[in-house]
């Protein structure tokens, strides 16, 4: 007689009749399900990232013309990273692709801290790829936020 337990990376069980899964990402968030402030799928958050890398590749190389250039490119991605979602909510990437970071506890900005402890855990990439139901990234989770559709 086979036996089918599963196994700790497997998880718990789930049912799409489940109360514990959620119709369509933040709802459990209070999120609307598409429009403004619905969140988003991997695809334009990925989008998001690499249009903001190749700002800051294009930067560091206008600064070290030797194409060697890889530090600093992390470091001004991270400053850009920073900077835009405190000033402004959004990365120059996230605004190219409709997106902003939204705090998920309140309706103000995200503020300095969140956002820089939000984009330390970027720098790692890992947080980013273990996502949640609502699929926040572990980043998100951490500091409270989402990114979510700006119009």
């Amino acid at each position: 007689m086979a036996r089918s337990t599963g196994s700790w990376l497997s998880g718990p069980p789930t049912d799409p009749g489940d109360p514990a899964t959620p119709e369509f990402p933040g709802q459990y968030l209070g999120l609307p399900q598409s429009g403004p402030g619905s969140l988003p799928g991997m695809g334009r958050r990925i989008a998001a990232l690499f249009v903001d890398w190749m700002i800051a590749v294009g930067i560091s190389l206008l600064i070290v013309r030797d194409g060697s250039a890889s530090s600093l490119t992390l470091l001004i991605w991270f400053v850009i990273g920073v900077g835009a979602v405190t000033l402004f909510g959004y990365t120059p990437g996230q605004y190219f692709l409709k997106l902003r970071v939204i705090r998920i506890d309140a309706p103000v900005a995200v503020g300095f801290v969140r956002a820089l402890a939000r984009q330390a855990l970027l720098v790692f990439v890992v947080p980013a790829l273990f996502t949640d139901a609502d699929g926040r990234g572990m980043h998100d989770r951490a500091t409270g936020t989402a990114v979510a559709r700006a119009r």
